[in-house]
C-alpha cells in the first residue's frame, strides 16, 4: 500500500515538476495561472490534467486544438514517481523526514536536468534555497550515504558544500585564465555546493566523477555522430544530475567494489 501511495505522490508531484521546467526559465510564476495548452492558451481541466493517466486518455493531444502533446509530460511523471520508489526502497519508512528530504531532492535534480538541456542555465532560484537547506539537513536527519548507520553530520556536511563549491570555482577561474573563455557556469558552481551538503565530500569525489564520464561520452558520440566541434558548449548539469542520483542510490557500493577491487 504503501508503494502505491508514494508513486501516486510522485507522479503528481512530476506533474508539478512539468510546470517548474517550462515557467522557471521563463520567469513566469510557478503558481498562477492554472496550467494551459501551450499552443492554443485554453485551460486545462482538472479531469486532463491527472498525471500519466490523462495523457494516455487524451492520446497525446490537447483536448481543444488537437495539438500534440510533449511526451516528456507524462515521461517526466512516470521518473519522478519510480525514483521516489527507489528512495522508499533505498532507505526504508524509519525517517519520513530523510524521505521528504530526498524526495525533495530528487526532484530538484530532474528540473535541473531538463531546464539545463533545454537552456543551459541552472536557476538559482533551486540551487540558492537548496544549499542552506541541504547544509541544515545534512547536518541534522541526512545519513552518510557512504555510512547509511551514521549521520552526515555539520562537519562532513559543511566540508562537502566547500569541496563541491570550492572545486568547481577554481575550475571556473582556471579555467578562464588559461582558456580565455568560461569553462564551467556558474549554475554548476552552486550546483555541487548543493550537492556536497546533502552527500558530503565523499558525494562530491563519485558526482563529479560519474557526471565527467558521462559527460565525456556522450560528448564525444555527438561529435562522431551529429558533428559537433570540440570545445562545443555542453551543458554539464544533467550529467552531474544523473551523477548525483547515482551516488545517492549505489555510491557505498560504488566505494565498497572500487577498495576491493
Amino acid at each position: 500500500m504503501i508503494y502505491t501511495v508514494v508513486f501516486i505522490f510522485g507522479a503528481i508531484i512530476g506533474s508539478f515538476l512539468n510546470v517548474c521546467i517550462y515557467r522557471l526559465p521563463r520567469d513566469e510564476s510557478i503558481v498562477r495561472p492554472a496550467s494551459r495548452c501551450t499552443s492554443c492558451g485554453r485551460p486545462i481541466r482538472f479531469y486532463d490534467n491527472i498525471p500519466i493517466v490523462s495523457y494516455v486518455l487524451l492520446m497525446g493531444r490537447c483536448r481543444y486544438c488537437g495539438s500534440r502533446l510533449s511526451f516528456r509530460y507524462p515521461a517526466i511523471e512516470l521518473l519522478n514517481a519510480v525514483l521516489y520508489l527507489l528512495v522508499l526502497k533505498r532507505f526504508g519508512i524509519a525517517s519520513p523526514w530523510v524521505l521528504l528530504a530526498y524526495f525533495v531532492f530528487i526532484s530538484a535534480l530532474i528540473v535541473i536536468f531538463f531546464i539545463d538541456i533545454d537552456y543551459q542555465i541552472i536557476p538559482d532560484g533551486i540551487t540558492l534555497p537548496g544549499i542552506p537547506l541541504a547544509i541544515v539537513l545534512g547536518s541534522t536527519i541526512l545519513p552518510d550515504p557512504f555510512s547509511p548507520y551514521e549521520l552526515l553530520g555539520l562537519k562532513t556536511s559543511f566540508i562537502g558544500f566547500l569541496a563541491g563549491g570550492g572545486f568547481f570555482y577554481s575550475v571556473a577561474v582556471l579555467g578562464k585564465a588559461v582558456f580565455k573563455k568560461d569553462a564551467m557556469g556558474g549554475g554548476d558552481i552552486k550546483m555541487m555546493a548543493m550537492v556536497g551538503g546533502l552527500l558530503g565530500w565523499k558525494g562530491v569525489i563519485l558526482t563529479t566523477f560519474l557526471g565527467s564520464l558521462f559527460g565525456s561520452i556522450i560528448g564525444i558520440l555527438l561529435i562522431l555522430i551529429k558533428g559537433k566541434e570540440w570545445g562545443s558548449r555542453i551543458p554539464f548539469g544533467p550529467y552531474l544530475a544523473t551523477g548525483a542520483l547515482i551516488t545517492l542510490f549505489f555510491g557505498q557500493d560504488i566505494f565498497r567494489w572500487y577498495f576491493h577491487v
